[in-house]
């Protein structure tokens, strides 16, 4: 099972701007609290959602008056305004960060209300004000404001596009140890476009990110590792940090360490884990993994042989863009009865990728 050919893997900087500026609308971090927020769990169903359902999310917009609160843990006073934007009360959080800035010109409030005016929440969506807030939070140094800006910059909202301002923004904010600012730093050096590429650099940075707990960090400073690109070639390496990325949940690392499993490259030959991450990576839509889960299931390599569940995950993946010739004549050479059940259960998932191509 090959992992060097397994994908089309699109350019650093495309990765940069595809991947890291979706954090551009909402920090997605409690820098207002000085730690990165966890995203939120997904859940890996068995089949994709039904076209058209719809889910509504009912979130009061002011909170009940807070009762006296006790001291924090760490003897700092509690962040109410974050506790209240955290909670959906963003009325709440809006009052109490104004309140906070008027009274202690506090840096996290400053932030706080950018957020606030960034998404629209409880105030009219703003990015010329939000850019405002970032600015005056960032002279009193809060790196979240920072990383918010830049992406502002990257994209150009709030202002014209600035991808010089953006980087140096991130540079600064990676100093005070912004774990998706030095993540997106790293990416912007191995691209070589806005700086000068350096691997080692990026690799540097990657490391700090991983070694703070980001499964994205982990899983590109394990590609360097696998290639030998700023770091010594070190497949025992790679394989570790794929292995953190994937417990974290990270798809892209489900897959290689899936690959690194069954080939044994860097880590003990185990094709039974290889296809219970495969089979992960297949549910949350990876056609590489749909493919090589097909395979896997053909040959009943790491688990039962299974013609029916084979030809659904093979149809799944060519719908996508993943064909396989090898699996086209698997299927070919089943009985029509074997043929027709896999169809069936495919036929949810193609449903979807025909509606989401609509």
């Amino acid at each position: 099972m090959n992992a060097d050919c397994h994908r089309d893997r699109p350019r650093w900087a495309r990765a940069f701007l595809a991947g890291a500026l979706v954090l551009s609308g909402s920090l997605s971090s409690a820098a207002l609290a000085e730690t990165q927020l966890p995203r939120l769990a997904q859940a890996e169903p068995a089949s994709p959602a039904k076209p058209g359902a719809k889910q509504v999310q009912r979130k009061p917009a002011v909170a009940p008056a807070p009762a006296d609160p006790a001291p924090a843990a760490n003897g700092r006073e509690p962040d109410l305004a974050f506790g209240a934007f955290q909670r959906g009360y963003y009325l709440t959080a809006f009052s109490l960060a104004t309140k906070r800035v008027e009274e202690k010109s506090d840096a996290k409030a400053m932030t706080l209300l950018g957020e606030l005016y960034a998404n629209g929440f409880g105030v009219p969506r703003d990015d010329a004000k939000a850019a405002d807030w970032y600015k005056f939070a960032i002279g009193r140094g809060d790196r979240e404001a920072m990383f918010a800006l830049a992406m502002f910059r990257m994209s150009g909202r709030g202002g014209p596009s600035d991808p010089d301002e953006a980087t140096k923004l991130l540079a600064d904010a990676a100093k005070l140890g912004h774990i998706a600012a030095a993540y997106d730093l790293a990416l912007l050096y191995l691209d070589g476009q806005l700086l000068t590429q350096d691997y080692a650099r990026a690799a540097e940075l990657f490391r700090g990110a991983a070694d703070a707990g980001s499964p994205e960090a982990q899983y590109e400073l394990a590609k360097l590792y696998k290639d030998g690109y700023g770091v010594a070639k070190d497949p025992i390496q790679a394989a570790r940090l794929l292995a953190k990325a994937a417990l974290a949940d990270n798809t892209d690392a489900e897959l290689d360490y899936g690959i690194a499993l069954y080939n044994g490259t860097g880590v003990a030959k185990d094709e039974a884990g290889a296809a219970a991450l495969l089979r992960r990576a297949a549910i949350k839509g990876n056609p590489i993994a749909q493919n090589r889960l097909a395979n896997l299931l053909a040959m009943g390599k790491g688990v039962a042989a299974d013609p029916v569940q084979a030809i659904k995950w093979h149809l799944i993946a060519k719908a996508a863009g993943d064909t396989d010739a090898n699996l086209d004549n698997f299927m070919r050479n089943q009985k029509p009865d074997i043929q027709a059940a896999g169809q069936k259960a495919a036929k949810p998932w193609l449903d979807a990728i025909r509606l989401s191509r609509s």
